[in-house]
């Protein structure tokens, strides 16, 4: 994501906790930080004195520690909105189902040619549906994929094997 974005989804995340947005300097401290300047850098650039900047990022880290629900510095604002972003992602593309139905990958044939996969009794699904089923989680996979997940990250983040997931750029 670029800093615009990266920006867009803090000012949304600051609102939905605080019913305020973030004000100009805040975006600045934001965007500095990102973009790896020190405060005097961004006071310089905005004109802003270099203590009236260290004092606004001060509280704009404890906000975004607190609605974030993690602490979040200086040093690790990057990470920490990173992992936010991620979650995010994760977390829409869920949506209102539970999980289970979502994580559920069902079958994909990892083995040779010959076998035929069963699905479990639990699961009633048509071959046309689970086909469907399937297309669509291989989407959110690579979906999540194009937002830098490691096959790692998304292995964990959807509750399934790592090789399954290593398994669809095999079937692609």
């Amino acid at each position: 994501m670029d800093v615009p974005q990266i920006l867009q989804f803090v000012d949304e995340a600051v609102y939905a906790k605080t019913d305020k947005h973030l004000n100009d300097l805040q975006r600045r401290i934001i965007a500095g930080i990102l973009k790896g300047q020190k405060y005097a850098d961004v006071s310089e650039t905005y004109g802003y004195s270099a203590q009236h900047v260290k004092k606004a990022s001060h509280e704009l880290l404890q906000m975004l520690s607190d609605v974030f629900g993690e602490q979040v510095k200086k040093s690790n604002l990057e990470s920490v909105l990173e992992r936010q972003i991620n979650q995010n992602i994760i977390a829409n593309r869920i949506g209102n189902k539970s999980p289970q139905s979502i994580i559920n990958i069902g079958y994909i044939n990892s083995c040779s040619a010959s076998s035929t996969p069963t699905p479990e009794k639990s699961d009633p699904e048509t071959p046309d549906l689970q086909q469907s089923n399937n297309q669509t989680k291989i989407e959110t996979i690579d979906k999540l994929r194009e937002f830098g997940l490691s096959d790692e990250q998304i292995a964990e983040a959807l509750d399934i094997p790592l090789d399954v997931v290593n398994q669809i750029d095999l079937n692609e």
